[in-house]
């Protein structure tokens, strides 16, 4: 439940942000008018990812077992890429968002053809880029877990999301979004090496990946995947109670290079010489 509860928390509040950021801009400038198209794109954003996953799920049921963990290899894969983008992707855009975004709205107001359709094309891209990560990395976690913990999570960190988005829009909710950014983005590169480890057991299972297979250690005793403590590490850190060699060296992999570029100090870019102080 965790891994979705704080996955689905973080996305819905980029989006939430980036949505914030152009309602807000255009209630501060007096074009309120306009805000029925940034809903617009909001709402067709947020029915493209539903179909785009309902239409993952039914093409997945399709295919025969060993095809199906093929199918599962692929989606983790692309989960993985998603998430690891995404942390890196807002870690690079998060000082400079607010002021690309306000930049691209003038540009909008100012087109010649009506600020209607670019509003609208502004919101559905960035929910419709948060909407379609989560997509990705939920069906990737409903395949590693089933019952109903995963779905409750992801509900309660999308509806915590919204609230705190409106707060902040509101002016009401005070976040320390770069300390909130960096924890949970920590937290993702876990998720995403876990991941990443599964989609090497979904090849071995699929009969397309048979190296490095060696027993690393078995825990199926001492701490169980079934236990309440197995099973939130599991989501939490991709444990498995008995991991092969290559699954451990691909966590490793993921999580150390990932956590090294990401905790690395960013690297400022010289200021202009006719700036002040």
């Amino acid at each position: 439940m965790l891994p979705a509860f704080l996955i689905m928390l973080r996305e819905g509040i980029e989006a939430a942000l980036i949505v914030g950021i152009i309602a807000g801009y255009l209630a501060r400038t007096g074009r309120s008018e306009w805000l029925p198209a940034i809903w617009v794109g909001a709402l067709l954003a947020v029915a493209l990812s539903l179909f785009v996953g309902a239409a993952v799920i039914a093409i997945g049921a399709q295919f025969p077992q060993r095809t199906q963990e093929l199918f599962e290899a692929v989606i983790g894969t692309a989960a993985v890429v998603i998430l690891l983008s995404m942390v890196f992707w807002m870690r690079k855009a998060a000082r400079s968002i607010r002021a690309t975004m306000e930049h691209g709205i003038d540009l909008a107001l100012a087109d010649s053809r009506g600020p209607t359709w670019p509003l609208i094309g502004m919101s559905f891209f960035a929910v419709a880029r948060e909407g379609l990560e989560s997509v990705f990395f939920l069906l990737a976690l409903f395949q590693q877990s089933a019952g109903w913990a995963a779905p409750v999570g992801a509900l309660l960190g999308l509806g915590l999301a919204v609230v705190i988005g409106y707060g902040i829009y509101r002016g009401g909710v005070r976040l320390n979004l770069r300390r909130f950014f960096l924890w949970t983005g920590i937290f993702i590169i876990f998720v995403a090496a876990g991941l990443a480890s599964s989609v090497l057991r979904n090849l071995h299972e699929a009969g397309i990946w048979n190296h490095l297979q060696q027993p690393v250690w078995d825990f199926s005793r001492a701490l169980p995947l079934s236990s309440v403590t197995g099973t939130v590490l599991s989501g939490l850190f991709g444990y498995h109670d008995t991991p092969v060699l290559g699954e451990v060296l691909v966590w490793a992999l993921v999580a150390g290079v990932s956590l090294w570029f990401f905790l690395r100090p960013a690297q400022s870019s010289p200021r202009p010489a006719n700036q002040g102080a």
